[in-house]
């Protein structure tokens, strides 16, 4: 079985490369977290198997959230990524989603439409 965790970004904020990448690795980084308490054998497979990350986008919260929404039906560790609001963006808002690590079949049935980032 494989495994993987994938980082939805908002499009639609207009963050910055850096400002992507820094939510993209707080989402990472609290994913991992979220797994520990969840679910350590995923966790422990994800992280054997060299942690794969996919990062995608949607062009809107609306997006996200659904995305969010379906993830959640399939009991996916799933974080939320909510900015500080100290550079580019006001603060509380959300800027991305982290689900998994979990495994790749059961996270493609909520990400596998949505295109790279």
């Amino acid at each position: 079985m494989e495994f993987k965790q994938v980082i939805v970004v908002r499009k639609d904020l207009r963050m910055g490369v850096g400002k992507i990448a820094s939510q993209v690795g707080h989402a990472a980084v609290l994913g991992v977290e979220r797994s520990r308490k969840l679910n350590k054998l995923w966790l422990s497979d994800w992280f054997n198997e060299g942690q794969p990350k996919i990062i995608v986008k949607v062009n809107s919260l609306q997006e996200l959230l659904k995305i969010q929404y379906e993830a959640e039906k399939f009991m996916i560790p799933l974080v939320i990524v909510q900015d500080r609001g100290l550079t580019q963006i006001p603060t509380g808002t959300v800027t991305c989603i982290g689900i998994g690590p979990a495994p790749s079949d059961i996270i493609d049935k909520v990400t596998s439409e949505l295109k790279l980032l």
